[in-house]
């Protein structure tokens, strides 16, 4: 019997970042994205990157990726440094509108796979596994131009599923959605993962969603960000949506983001701030 990855016992985890500090240049001098944060994805993770606009989330998620590096810090997956992309890191971004016009669906999934060097009969094949999973069998041989935003969503999940990385990494795929279709989407990338238990790094503004999707939770104070705590959510998900333990971990968490003692966390007492934020939440 095949046992998942998140069964073997780990001695270390798949991604380690350790004091990343990312900078880029702007008209006004150089500015500071992210400021030595450090974090552990375990395999089977569904770890999300948390905080408001400019906190950084998006220029880390970008640098695991390898298409930023960092200034100092470091950044490793299973076991190797990060330097460039590679198909072990397989990004969804936001927008949709990344999917060729002039390929059907099937298409679309297949190309990247293609690209690496994939067969045409395991790309055929692995397309339509993955486009049954998010539940566009019937429209394998559709155009992006004839789907619904969720449905483009469900294509890009689909597509990078499909080339098995080592870990997915999300940039607030479900933020561009209508809130019922966001709902449902978050439903079925839960279902996804009970099923095929990938490793996920999730970047989100919306503390709702950081808790529903995710099983931990990396706080990021405004900009440049810093680690204000870090959470175990694994208890929550769309079943607790809305009940009282749901409402005081939200408040609790805004109160860690922007509160004063979310400012305590930022001077350096993080791994306080964590053990209280652990304790409120488990």
């Amino acid at each position: 019997m095949n046992v998942l990855p998140f069964q073997v016992i780990q001695n270390e985890p798949l991604l380690r970042a350790h004091g990343v500090t990312i900078e880029y240049p702007a008209p006004q001098g150089t500015v500071r994205a992210t400021h030595e944060v450090s974090f552990e994805v375990w395999r089977g993770d569904r770890f999300v990157l948390l905080g408001p606009s400019g906190c950084g989330k998006s220029t880390l998620l970008k640098a695991v990726g390898g298409f930023i590096a960092p200034r100092a810090g470091s950044l490793v997956l299973d076991g190797k440094p990060i330097h460039k992309p590679g198909p072990d890191r397989i990004v969804v971004f936001q927008e949709f509108d990344q999917l060729p016009p002039w390929k059907t669906v099937r298409q679309n999934v297949m190309f990247p796979l293609l690209a690496g060097g994939t067969s045409r009969k395991e790309a055929d094949a692995r397309a339509r596994h993955w486009l049954a999973k998010v539940g566009l069998g019937r429209f394998e041989d559709a155009y992006p131009h004839t789907l619904s935003g969720g449905m483009k969503a469900r294509v890009a999940i689909a597509r990078a599923l499909a080339m098995q990385p080592e870990i997915l990494l999300m940039d607030e795929p479900f933020a561009a959605l209508d809130a019922l279709t966001r709902r449902r989407m978050q439903e079925e990338l839960q279902a996804l993962w009970e099923e095929a238990r990938f490793t996920m790094l999730f970047v989100t503004h919306s503390i709702e969603e950081a808790l529903v999707v995710g099983n931990r939770i990396l706080l990021l104070s405004p900009h440049p960000g810093r680690v204000r705590a870090e959470i175990n959510s694994h208890q929550f998900g769309l079943h607790s949506a809305g009940s009282p333990e749901f409402q005081t971990a939200t408040n609790r968490i805004h109160h860690l983001l922007f509160g004063p003692e979310g400012g305590a966390v930022e001077h350096g007492h993080a791994n306080d701030a964590g053990v209280a934020a652990k304790a409120v939440l488990s």
